[in-house]
């Protein structure tokens, strides 16, 4: 049965009011964090003023505030039900012969549509911006020369056969790599040479590597200034691989899986975070849920702070079991399906269990 269509509008403001003022708040919480730690490390940056710093705080704050966006709807929601419940509308509303399945849908409707905003509009604004921020804060705080320093494998496969590359780190907004290490094989899969270069670059149709040594079980080793590798990949494509998931705005992850899986590149992230996007409004029901099941009693039987801790403990357990299938999804442990879709899926049967044993006995 469906809520009165003014019962319910007067609920849904109430649940947006306390949701918004949360998720504000962590978002000045983030910024002015963020900003304080820039504006530590531009103490030795010249192009890092005040003005700029500031920008690029609020470049990078969208992308953190979206981690914990399910918080603010479990906190909002929990708060929103409080106040009903402090100020005895629930009562009322319950002695109307409304019971909590019914002026939860406010609730659960504005959750659901948060969380397909989140991730049809939030979500690549915050991709955009993470971009953005990672290339002005390339050019404030480093030089053309830095590395990514993070370790690189990447495999392909061309006319000649079979290459896997591992790479101490890559040059900064270009499609080189250095410290590179080449393992390459025939059609037919067995091992043909490795080959040692300072440096690798990836042109329109091949690779080149600069200050080569080539090593092969039959024949002597080879110094090369320059030796060139056939590539089926494209420079957009592999910088792409270089772009962590969470910058590709949700619109842009089915192509960039694609593309990458046409090149032979690990999709695993990408899809595992596609997944989660996907899973998100799910998510958010779960929250409004878990909130549910912790914020029904009645004030003036207290216990209101039992009930706040409860609300941060079952947020914080979620919390902890998203996370930990995610690290099983990026490890390829069990499918990114499994591991975007459980926590959601778990969270909302155990609030809706915890919520009609409060209800229904």
């Amino acid at each position: 049965m469906l809520i009165g269509r003014t019962l319910g509008f007067y609920f849904a403001r109430q649940f947006i009011k306390t949701i918004v003022i949360v998720f504000a708040t962590v978002f000045a919480l983030v910024y002015t964090l963020d900003f304080v730690e820039l504006m530590r490390r531009a103490g030795d940056a010249e192009q890092a003023t005040t003005g700029i710093v500031a920008q690029l705080a609020l470049f990078r704050t969208p992308a953190i505030a979206e981690q914990v966006m399910p918080f603010a709807i479990l906190f909002g929601s929990m708060a929103a039900l409080l106040q009903l419940s402090r100020k005895l509308e629930l009562v009322v509303a319950r002695a109307a012969g409304v019971s909590a399945w019914q002026f939860l849908q406010p609730g659960l409707f504005v959750a659901l549509l948060i969380g397909v905003g989140s991730v049809t509009i939030y979500n690549p604004m915050s991709a955009h911006l993470k971009q953005q921020a990672a290339a002005l804060e390339t050019r404030i705080f480093s030089r053309t020369t830095q590395t990514s320093g993070k370790t690189i494998w990447l495999r392909q496969k061309s006319q000649d056969g079979y290459a896997v590359f591992r790479a101490d780190g890559s040059r900064t907004d270009t499609t080189t790599l250095v410290g590179v290490t080449v393992y390459t094989f025939d059609l037919e899969g067995a091992f043909a040479h490795r080959i040692e270069a300072r440096q690798a670059t990836l042109h329109e149709g091949f690779w080149e590597l600069k200050e080569a040594r080539v090593l092969s079980a039959t024949e002597e080793p080879e110094s090369h200034d320059r030796y060139l590798i056939a590539s089926h990949l494209q420079p957009s494509q592999l910088r792409q691989s270089f772009i962590a998931p969470d910058s590709v705005p949700f619109w842009d992850l089915r192509e960039t899986i694609q593309r990458m899986e046409r090149a032979a590149i690990n999709t695993t992230a990408y899809q595992l975070h596609y997944d989660i996007l996907l899973a998100r409004p799910l998510l958010f029901i779960a929250m409004v849920f878990v909130a549910a099941s912790v914020s029904l009693r009645f004030f003036r039987f207290g216990g209101v702070a039992t009930m706040v801790l409860g609300g941060v403990a079952a947020g914080f357990m979620l919390y902890v079991a998203t996370e930990l299938m995610a690290e099983l999804g990026a490890s390829g442990i069990i499918s990114s399906i499994v591991a975007a879709w459980f926590p959601a899926v778990v969270g909302s049967l155990l609030g809706t269990l915890a919520l009609l044993y409060q209800e229904d006995g």
